[in-house]
């Protein structure tokens, strides 16, 4: 990685258009959710997902003349390779069914309208959650990401002074809500593997913040004389090649395990693609952009890294012959 040795890259000097970038698609998040509202798949929303791979080419509008006589909502969609022919069905819980009842009568019963419909011959495999097993499973879910952040939290805040900890939290939040907005962007639902790939990107993104935030704390020492501006910008640069490196194998492992990890994983690879190249992006602009404002807020004028840093001054030696009151 020659290339990224001795980098003098003024990163900081597009702090403010990258927060704007941050902002306008978290913005594009919001818009998507208050629309479409929040896609939450059959692990939480409770259900049948009805996977059919036919044997002939079929339409989409084909299917849903078939299930439209069926009670409830469905949610028809196409995946997979055009070539394979394969169509997702989404049926609701029925509402009115006992708890003794069959789960899979939904199912069966699509089954049986697409075979009365004289569509082509198809292959069915089913995923069934009945409705208490998905709200236990949405409260699971909204738990284990909230006891993660607090975690995270907790840490960031013992291990780093107030601005560089809301710093990182502030990078950890942004990948988690970019996240979410490319999720709703590409179409995906909110499912157990997404839940996964979330709380896995917010430890990637912690790591990768603090090796950055490691060396600026080990610059602020020996350049006590430099404004933070400068000692934030070069740290990222000694470390430039370090993140390149994680992040590009990680990526690329990732890319293929979305290529070829089939439909089972494709949600989860999603999220941590686009959660890795988040999480890189902030730690570069996000999360010291952040330090760097809160500390000039703090001190209501740029300082010397010294004076940010909070260290005390240098002792002063005392010159031969002279001696000054304390």
């Amino acid at each position: 990685m020659q290339i990224f040795r001795d980098t003098n890259l003024d990163f900081l000097r597009w702090r403010w258009h990258a927060l704007a970038l941050s902002a306008l698609v978290i913005a594009m998040g919001i818009g998507l959710l208050a629309t479409r509202g929040l896609p939450l798949g059959i692990d939480f929303s409770g259900g049948t997902a009805l996977n059919l791979q036919f044997s002939e080419p079929v339409s989409l509008d084909q299917v849903r003349e078939a299930v439209a006589a069926l009670p409830g909502d469905e949610v028809i969609q196409r995946y997979g390779e055009p070539e394979e022919n394969r169509v997702l069905i989404r049926l609701a819980q029925d509402e009115g069914a006992e708890e003794g009842a069959s789960l899979e009568q939904g199912s069966l019963r699509a089954e049986q309208a697409l075979r009365d419909a004289g569509l082509p011959d198809f292959e069915a495999s089913r995923e069934v959650v009945g409705p208490t097993i998905g709200a236990d499973l949405q409260r699971r879910g909204i738990y284990a990401t909230l006891t993660s952040l607090a975690a995270i939290t907790v840490y960031i805040g013992f291990r780093f002074r107030f601005t560089f900890a809301i710093g990182a939290l502030v990078a950890v939040f942004h990948d988690v809500l970019v996240t979410g907005a490319f999720l709703l962007l590409a179409g995906y639902d909110i499912s157990l593997n997404v839940v996964a790939g979330v709380l896995t990107i917010t430890g990637y993104s912690v790591n990768d913040t603090i090796v950055v935030f490691d060396r600026v704390r080990e610059n602020l020492r020996s350049r006590r004389r430099e404004s933070l501006d400068h000692v934030i910008n070069l740290s990222v640069n000694q470390t430039l090649a370090r993140t390149v490196i994680t992040s590009g194998t990680t990526i690329l492992a990732l890319l293929a395990l979305y290529l070829y990890g089939g439909e089972a994983l494709e949600g989860f690879s999603f999220t941590m693609l686009v959660g890795v190249v988040s999480g890189t992006y902030s730690t570069v602009f996000i999360a010291s952009a952040v330090a760097i404002i809160l500390s000039q807020q703090r001190r209501g004028r740029s300082t010397p890294a010294q004076a940010e840093a909070g260290t005390a001054p240098p002792r002063r030696g005392r010159k031969p012959g002279k001696a000054r009151a304390s």
